[in-house]
């Protein structure tokens, strides 16, 4: 099992507590930094945040380094760990700028990038971007589908609904090939089907073992229609507020999880060493 943290960066956190903690979380040998994005919050919102009891995002943020930023800086101050969007609200940016971000990320960090993609749970912050909240699913897919045209070889061409580009030179490519995998977050049987579509992953969150055996016998059902194979895709998953020992990191393992992305928070490089070792002591050494 692939052990992953999940860092957020903000106005708390200095640039170089950010150096100095991405450079030890890669030196305790985790497999990869995930971040998140929001570009606003907002004191009061009528939207459901889906992964907390009161409906409310926990600890109430104010703000967060945009993810490819933040990525782009963990990759010039570490080598090996993987950067992953955790998740990128791909219908609320341009698509041509962020597939040119994943592709800048991919090339300047040596080929490390997880695109982690997802749809978006907050229509106030779709609202103050001029965005439409009602079609961000379709709208979703057409955008990835007009980044891998951009991310193929040679002149780049794409027509959709809400996108249209005349043959255009779009460089540089991604290190990785065909593209970067995109991994698809969400939970439910519309984010399955998209994943059977369009996935070469899928980050599963907030999720115990046992609900996440029942979503992969969902995956199962949505990639049978389409042909494919769970063997073709990694499952990540974020347990969240759900314990990680041995006994549930076995328990995920055994559901079919091949990487875990475990929330790592501390104030100063003292207790966020003391949580790596705790983390990493969970899986015994190879």
């Amino acid at each position: 099992m692939k052990i992953s943290v999940a860092m957020a960066f903000n106005e708390f956190t200095p640039p170089a507590f950010i150096k100095q903690a991405v450079q030890l979380a890669e030196a305790k040998g985790v497999y990869g930094i995930w971040v998140p994005e929001h570009v606003l919050f907002f004191p009061d919102y009528a939207s459901t945040y889906p992964y907390s009891d009161s409906g409310r995002m926990p600890g109430d943020p104010e703000g967060l380094l945009d993810p490819f930023t933040a990525l782009t800086f963990i990759a010039a101050h570490t080598e090996r760990v993987r950067l992953g969007t955790g998740i990128c609200l791909v219908p609320q940016r341009q698509p041509v700028y962020t597939a040119k971000m994943v592709a800048d990320l991919d090339y300047l960090s040596g080929g490390r990038v997880d695109f982690g993609v997802g749809i978006g749970w907050l229509k106030e912050e779709f609202e103050s971007l001029g965005m439409d909240f009602a079609s961000r699913a379709p709208r979703t897919e057409e955008y990835l589908l007009a980044m891998k045209a951009l991310w193929s070889d040679g002149l780049a061409e794409f027509s959709g609904q809400t996108l249209t580009l005349k043959p255009c030179h779009f460089n540089p490519k991604p290190v990785q090939r065909p593209h970067p995998p995109i991994i698809f977050g969400g939970e439910s049987v519309p984010a399955m089907r998209r994943v059977a579509r369009l996935g070469d992953g899928w980050y599963g969150y907030d999720l115990t073992p046992a609900e996440l055996g029942a979503r992969l016998r969902e995956l199962d059902a949505a990639m049978a229609v389409t042909g494919r194979r769970r063997s073709e895709i990694q499952i990540i998953v974020g347990p969240n507020r759900h314990p990680v020992n041995p006994q549930t990191l076995a328990e995920y393992a055994a559901e079919g999880a091949d990487q875990i992305v475990v929330p790592v928070f501390a104030s100063n490089m003292a207790k966020l060493e003391q949580r790596l070792d705790a983390l990493m002591a969970v899986q015994p050494a190879a």
